[in-house]
């Protein structure tokens, strides 16, 4: 008997990708069992964790690893996803979903990084979901991120743009504030070009921060009122895996960069 979800455990994601911008890492075209990164950011979990699902194209990737493993390993996971696209994608291919209200501590995360630094320090935001990705994050024991090479910089900023969410409520002085800090951002659309409200109902400011220190940034922007949440994760990850254009993966850390 055919299994009804082998074909998405091993082809399409069957994902919807609801956020304008994308994540720039490519998606893998070899065959999941053959994803190294992918395979690689599961290689931790056990049976009877609590698993973090991240969000995005890479995250995806791993997703898929993790629902073919848990199937040939048969294996009891539960998971809480950081965005509705991921935990569509998570219940399509069989994985058991639990309600993160209802839960106070995750075994392990996995997730991808738009770009890292040297010092692991990371930004996030290109699907619109950093505001979960970063409650879970900061309920799980380890938090495993994956990215390109060519994502990982000498300085944050030089390459992507830092997404700020906003309440919808008071943009217009919420964006007075952030000129204030020297910061100008575009209004993150969707494919109807109308303004794409996030999964918690933020609008998101996309704003280039070349040059800028990140850590006094981080900290004035969780101090301007309206602002729920933006995507510099400074002391989130525990490791960094980096793919390279042959599908290789090395291990980042602060001390072998």
């Amino acid at each position: 008997m055919t299994d009804p979800i082998s074909s998405r455990l091993f082809g399409g994601t069957g994902q919807r990708m609801p956020y304008a911008a994308a994540d720039a890492t490519q998606q893998s075209d070899r065959p999941v069992e053959q994803d190294m990164l992918a395979q690689t950011a599961i290689a931790p979990i056990q049976s009877g964790n609590i698993v973090g699902l991240g969000t995005g194209r890479t995250a995806s990737r791993a997703i898929r690893a993790l629902a073919r493993r848990v199937q040939l390993e048969h294996m009891d996971i539960s998971c809480v996803c950081t965005s509705l696209a991921s935990e569509e994608l998570a219940r399509d291919l069989g994985l058991r979903m639990v309600p993160f209200n209802e839960i106070g501590e995750v075994d392990y995360l996995f997730d991808g990084a738009d770009e890292v630094d040297h010092q692991l320090r990371m930004i996030k935001g290109a699907h619109g979901a950093l505001t979960r990705q970063r409650l879970v994050a900061h309920a799980a024991k380890r938090c495993v991120y994956m990215s390109h090479e060519d994502k990982v910089v000498e300085q944050l900023g030089s390459r992507a743009l830092l997404a700020v969410v906003i309440i919808p409520f008071g943009v217009a002085s919420i964006r007075d504030r952030l000129r204030n800090l020297g910061l100008s951002g575009v209004i993150r659309k969707n494919m109807d070009n109308e303004a794409l409200i996030t999964d918690g109902g933020g609008m998101v400011l996309d704003m280039r921060i070349t040059g800028r220190n990140v850590e006094q940034l981080a900290l004035d922007l969780d101090h301007v009122p309206g602002v729920v949440d933006h995507g510099l994760f400074l002391t989130e990850a525990d490791e960094v895996l980096v793919e390279d254009r042959a599908g290789q993966v090395r291990h980042l850390a602060s001390s072998n960069v």
